[in-house]
């Protein structure tokens, strides 16, 4: 049990905090203890912050009387759903609001052309209830079976098939947002919109006014247009002011990708997009990684939903893995595969849209015959070696390392070059074991190695590595460093690079007009400290061969049967870790009192 006084020896403003907000919660929602809060307060990213309260908040009533006390107080508030984001963007050492367990609201209307989903539902749970329609959401992260839509959301998760085309961005038709000093305001009401004009005139009249100074510097505004033809999660979507004229419009779209720095996302609205029911796959290997690009240009003209991309030391990662075909362990080293998909609605069409994928690429060698499978049993066993990669890769790993999955975009027609001066830059900064895959036809890769980051020459590694990277996509190839996981803390540092000062200085000013006092998710997006994504690392002790198997990702978490009862998996994990740090300082103080709480 924690300890009665935990909350009474909060540092003052945390503790008129716990007071005040003790006045519309009941206790068991509230939370001071520091082990319980590290145990909520660890996400799938690589950083650990623990937070001073915990608060399990089910309303917006909730959530407003709490950044209003938040404002008063001057206390930062981060927002947590199911905690799969990878960089860093929900993780606090404030206060922590968390959704997970609570916010399942889900509405379906207009022929499920529409769907209103609160922020704790799962993405494929809003896709289970589309399916009688043949609709879905747009968005399709990898994590799409645990991550919730608030996170999907704020982070402008994208995936394997939806690409810029079906992203949150373009798909959101409206949200209920509550701002940092507590109000609301529902972009779908007229009356709410009117409220909001005239209730935050400081707000609206600067949106105004960075639409116009966008708008009339022309080289500004091609650059914005320029950066997100192709996949860019990296800042604030200044494009929302390119594409928008009403500023409750722009407004909306900022908040795809906001990460929770601007407002609480508490329902969005999507337009569904059609899940065709007939589908065929096919992996097709290349001798060389530039073969592999060249037919991805190729397949970018016709009728394919994704291409991924898996470079040989990623087949290698699953190579052994039960099920998979014998003769990947004979590929040669340079190989690489494409994993391509075509959805159609009736099997003819299906068939009609294989050949003319096969004609495309019949001219670029490959090692094996291109075959396409149509049956669900089959094409899932190819599906399963591309979603077997990131969980293989963290389980195969020396125990006390970490997993990094960092995730950058080249424009399509330099893949082939930037793929191949990635693997040498992991390499030569000592990561030889590091893999590389992604979206191919999104020029979108991921790449995943495994730093000990309990040793400095290994976060020195990670710090040279990422500055080389950083140079490379942005100088070399004008890409973006994030695609689709968020700026967080990690690339935080990284915006004004990307972005140059212009544009960066009209982010600062979107989250001074938003925030004024900064206290949404401080220190994500918008970060002045040149050595934010090297601060606050997650130490990972051995344990225990299950337990140094794990990378802390939460995909089990919704099905833990235990996760609304006592805790998640990954928060008896993160307890375990902490506790072999105990033991290894000898902290008998802290051991006792371990086991207290």
């Amino acid at each position: 049990m924690p300890h009665a006084d935990d909350c009474a020896a909060l540092p003052e403003p945390y503790r008129l905090f716990h007071e005040r907000i003790a006045e519309f919660l009941p206790a068991d929602r509230i939370f001071c203890g520091p082990f319980t809060n590290l145990a909520y307060g660890d996400d799938a990213s690589f950083y650990r912050l623990v937070p001073k309260i915990v608060v399990k908040a089910r309303t917006r009533e909730e959530v407003a009387a709490l950044l209003a006390a938040a404002n008063q107080l001057r206390v930062p508030v981060t927002f947590r759903a199911a905690g799969t984001s990878l960089s860093g963007q929900a993780v606090s050492d404030s206060v922590l609001v968390y959704l997970a367990g609570a916010w399942k609201g889900l509405d379906i209307r207009d022929h499920a052309g529409l769907i209103s989903l609160e922020p704790g539902v799962i993405g494929a749970e809003a896709n289970a209830s589309l399916a009688p329609f043949g609709r879905k959401i747009g968005p399709d992260p990898a994590s799409i079976n645990a991550a919730m839509i608030g996170g999907i959301a704020a982070n402008n998760a994208s995936g394997m098939c939806c690409g810029t085309a079906e992203n949150s961005y373009k798909t959101v038709e409206s949200m209920k947002l509550i701002l940092a000093d507590g109000s609301e305001l529902d972009t779908a009401d007229p009356d709410s919109r009117a409220r909001f004009a005239a209730t935050h005139p400081a707000l609206h009249a600067e949106l105004v006014a960075i639409r116009n100074e966008i708008r009339t510097d022309p080289e500004l505004s091609a650059r914005i247009r320029r950066k997100f033809k192709i996949k860019n999660t990296t800042g604030y979507g200044l494009n929302s002011f390119i594409d928008f004229e009403d500023p409750v419009d722009i407004l909306l779209h900022l908040m795809v990708g906001s990460e929770g720095t601007l407002a609480f996302i508490a329902e969005v609205t999507y337009r569904t997009v059609v899940e065709h029911p007939h589908k065929a796959s096919a992996m097709l290997y290349y001798p060389d990684i530039a073969s592999a690009c060249t037919a991805t240009i190729r397949l970018k003209k016709g009728p394919v939903s994704a291409v991924e991309l898996m470079d040989r030391a990623s087949l290698r990662s699953v190579q052994d893995k039960p099920g998979m075909p014998a003769f990947l362990k004979g590929l040669p080293d340079d190989a690489a595969a494409l994993l391509v998909e075509t959805r159609a609605a009736d099997p003819a069409t299906l068939l009609a849209q294989i050949g003319e994928i096969q004609a495309l690429v019949a001219d670029i060698p490959t090692i094996h015959p291109i075959m396409f499978m149509d049956r669900r049993e089959d094409y899932e066993k190819l599906w399963n070696i591309r979603k077997g990669l990131f969980p293989s890769v963290g389980g195969a790993r020396t125990p006390g390392t970490t997993v990094v999955i960092e995730d950058i975009v080249f424009p399509i027609e330099k893949l082939a070059e930037g793929t191949v001066e990635l693997q040498q830059l992991m390499y030569s900064h000592g990561f030889p074991e590091g893999i590389i895959f992604g979206h191919a036809l999104e020029g979108n890769l991921h790449f995943v190695f495994c730093p000990d980051f309990g040793r400095q020459e290994m976060v020195k590694n990670y710090q040279e590595l990422m500055d080389a990277v950083a140079a490379m996509v942005v100088e070399r190839y004008d890409g973006s460093l994030k695609g689709e996981h968020g700026t967080g803390r990690n690339m935080a540092p990284f915006v004004e690079m990307e972005w140059g000062k212009q544009a960066y200085a009209y982010m600062v000013r979107l989250k001074k007009a938003f925030d004024p006092l900064n206290l949404l998710n401080p220190g994500v997006i918008i970060n002045d400290n040149p050595r934010a994504h090297l601060e606050d690392l997650k130490p990972m002790p051995v344990v225990d061969e299950i337990i140094d198997r794990c990378i802390e990702c939460g995909f089990c978490e919704p099905v833990c049967p235990s996760r609304n009862i006592t805790s998640t998996p990954r928060q008896r994990i993160a307890l375990q870790r902490h506790m072999a740090r105990l033991r290894h300082s000898h902290d008998d103080a802290l051991m006792k009192r371990f086991w207290e709480e």
